[in-house]
């Protein structure tokens, strides 16, 4: 996959809010009653299931105009953040129908309780309004709501989602037809090896760190879990306890989405060409558990290595490295890691003995000795070229 620059892109921009107490109240109260719709819309969804029926969103969206009177607190947000979350609940039943048609486990969407229920969203832009002159969010039937407008909105606002973050709120606006901002080009390529122990490792040479947020985090985590197992259920204490683990998640994954951003600007912005491994996690981060009939062998082994892999978020970094390379002007290539730990960069040999140790790449043909995940890397950036100069030739002929 190449991603190449284009004018015009899709951003987010996520903002913090500081509503006043009336407002914050009006905030959860707003969620309550979203949370309330989403469930009933999923009752009457299951009942139709039940029958053989399949109802569509905009047969849900018709029956709306029949709240304004009978739940005038309902209604009184708008219309709009009300389709938002008949979407939310359509586009859960739509993945369980593509998971259903291809034999994998349904999942079917389920009831969503008070508490866990933390976003409501609208589909476009009635209803709300960002005044960046006055730093204001206007919500109909909440009001004008104080927010840190970090950074100014670029492009065309069409959606809003506002999302209830333990004891704070924030405001995500996606917008379409941001212009782009090219870099001057720096003559640099690269690939670059993934792994648990060092992050990224690339081609030449250069080896980042996995800070191992989870690991730094892992003691007040497990305090925090002891601490809410203790409590008794639906008592005030118990809330408070799963707060508190809550804000230590949210540290954590902070943390984590904070070192991959700086991550991936150092690396857009040293290089024109990134090629990175196009890694099926979710096929790495099965369990080994096995059956009855067949149970696996080293389960907890492989249960912490599937920690510590999704922990280092892979996918994460690549996905922001995408981004940041459409908007920059780079290029981005995702090849198949297939044999690329065994093969020689030097001579091509490929064979699982040229990999003695984690570390050590010592090829039994010619002799070269590397560390292991530079090795890879070159071979991925060696990919990456042949894919790229394919692309090229193809485009040549066509023309």
């Amino acid at each position: 996959m190449v991603v190449r620059i284009i004018e015009h892109v899709f951003r987010s921009y996520q903002y913090v809010l500081h509503p006043t107490a009336r407002q914050g109240r009006a905030l959860e109260h707003l969620l309550a009653v979203q949370c309330e719709a989403y469930n009933a819309a999923l009752e009457e969804r299951r009942e139709a299931f039940k029958r053989g029926i399949r109802v569509h969103r905009f047969d849900q969206f018709a029956q709306l105009k029949d709240l304004h009177e009978a739940r005038p607190d309902f209604m009184r947000y708008g219309v709009t953040v009300a389709r938002g979350t008949l979407t939310r609940l359509d586009r859960a039943f739509s993945a369980f129908y593509r998971r259903l048609a291809a034999g994998d486990k349904p999942g079917f969407p389920r009831f969503k309780a008070r508490w866990r229920f933390d976003c409501a969203s609208y589909e476009d832009t009635s209803g709300w309004k960002l005044k960046e002159g006055d730093r204001r969010l206007y919500l109909q039937g909440i009001g004008h709501v104080k927010l840190k407008l970090h950074r100014p909105l670029r492009g065309i606002p069409k959606t809003l989602h506002v999302r209830r973050q333990g004891s704070r709120w924030t405001a995500t606006i996606q917008c379409a037809d941001v212009p782009a901002y090219p870099l001057p080009p720096t003559g640099r390529q690269a690939g670059f090896d993934l792994g648990v122990v060092n992050l990224a490792t690339s081609s030449e040479g250069e080896v980042f760190d996995n800070p191992r947020d989870l690991a730094r985090g892992k003691a007040a985590l497990v305090a925090a879990q002891q601490a809410l197992a203790r409590k008794k259920r639906g008592s005030k204490r118990r809330r408070r306890a799963r707060e508190a683990l809550s804000r230590q998640h949210r540290k954590i994954a902070n943390r984590r989405r904070d070192g991959l951003h700086q991550l991936s600007r150092r690396l857009v912005d040293a290089h024109d060409v990134l090629v990175f491994e196009d890694l099926a996690v979710t096929n790495m981060v099965r369990s080994a558990r096995g059956t009855v009939e067949a149970p696996g062998c080293m389960v907890a082994q492989k249960a912490g290595l599937n920690r510590e892999i999704l922990a280092a978020a892979w996918g994460g970094l690549i996905r922001m490295v995408a981004y940041k390379a459409e908007e920059a002007g780079r290029e981005l290539i995702l090849v198949n890691p297939r044999h690329t730990s065994q093969r020689c960069s030097s001579c091509g040999h490929t064979e699982a003995a040229n990999r003695p140790s984690q570390a050590t790449f010592a090829c039994r043909a010619c002799g070269l000795e590397l560390h292991a995940d530079c090795n890879a890397a070159r071979n991925v950036l060696r990919l990456g070229s042949s894919l790229r100069r394919e692309k090229r030739e193809a485009e040549t002929g066509a023309a």
